[in-house]
């Protein structure tokens, strides 16, 4: 008798590889893409607008080193975002990157709720929406987290080092 669990519809339209689904290294190609888009469309926008804005909002916060500090998120987002969608140096981006999203966490979003989405009102033009809560944070960090945890998978520049090690050895 077949087991129900291993003939599921996915088992059925996925080909098992190794006991794993032949579709993860496409979903971890697909999460790396999504969160290394956002992170980059983040610090291109402080770029765009001008780190000295960002300061600006650090300064409010009472953050030490607020020209420092804006341009190295800045930074720290823009190369993140680039090297994730590559897929190079994934775990050793993931701790500077989720530490990013915790405090953007802890000093900005917390104090909006959960909710990534605030309808604060109606006007002609349509909804508007209020400053967002830590949801999206949270998606992040557990995205970086099953990153961190699986790899980035073989379509990334980690996974082509990884099998020219395997490669290389004696």
């Amino acid at each position: 008798m077949e087991d129900p669990i291993r003939t599921s519809s996915a088992a059925r339209r996925f080909p098992q590889i190794g006991g794993l689904s032949a579709a993860r290294p496409i979903a971890l190609l697909l999460l790396r893409l999504v969160i290394g888009y956002g992170f980059l469309a983040h610090g291109y926008a402080k770029l765009h607008r001008g780190p000295d804005k960002f300061a600006a909002l650090l300064t409010y916060l009472a953050v030490p080193f607020p020209h420092f500090t804006a341009w190295f998120v800045t930074l720290v987002e823009l190369i993140g975002g680039f090297a994730l969608i590559v897929g190079a140096f994934v775990l050793l981006l993931s701790v500077p990157l989720i530490i990013l999203h915790l405090v953007a966490m802890s000093t900005i979003h917390i104090h909006y709720g959960f909710s990534s989405v605030n309808t604060i009102g109606l006007t002609g033009q349509g909804p508007l929406f209020g400053p967002p809560g830590f949801e999206i944070s949270l998606l992040y960090i557990g995205g970086i987290l099953v990153l961190a945890a699986f790899g980035p998978g073989p379509f990334s520049v980690d996974g082509a080092l990884a099998r020219e090690r395997v490669r290389d050895a004696p």
